[in-house]
């Protein structure tokens, strides 16, 4: 079964990570400023990736996924996040520490990432 929804919502909210958080929706098409968005019988697998922040490592660092923002640590870290299936690059930044970045590939079992920013030396 097939079903359309279309509203008037600007593009940018529905840029890749959006779009691809909504899990069960595929991205149609995007007409300056409309969306419509097609529902799919199937989910995509996907796993879930936790983040565990060193004590000294700031909860207000960013975190992108395949370069694209996902939110801050201590949000990321307290709810996780779940990755479809296969390579994805996990970057954790924030000013005046060294950026953290590691590839992963998500399969079947859950990511657990220990995370820990190292300062830049004045």
């Amino acid at each position: 079964m097939t079903r359309s929804f279309s509203g008037s919502v600007r593009a940018a909210l529905f840029g890749g990570a959006i779009a691809r958080m909504l899990g069960r929706f595929l991205l149609a098409s995007v007409l300056t400023g409309t969306v419509s968005l097609t529902a799919c019988d199937s989910l995509r697998p996907a796993v879930s990736l936790w983040v565990r922040p060193h004590d000294k490592t700031p909860a207000d660092a960013s975190v992108s996924i395949d370069e694209e923002f996902v939110g801050l640590l201590g949000y990321v870290a307290s709810r996780g996040v779940r990755l479809p299936e296969g390579e994805h690059r996990i970057t954790i930044e924030r000013e005046g520490y060294f950026p953290w970045d590691m590839m992963v590939i998500s399969d079947r079992e859950p990511i657990s990432l220990d995370v820990r920013l190292v300062p830049i030396p004045d």
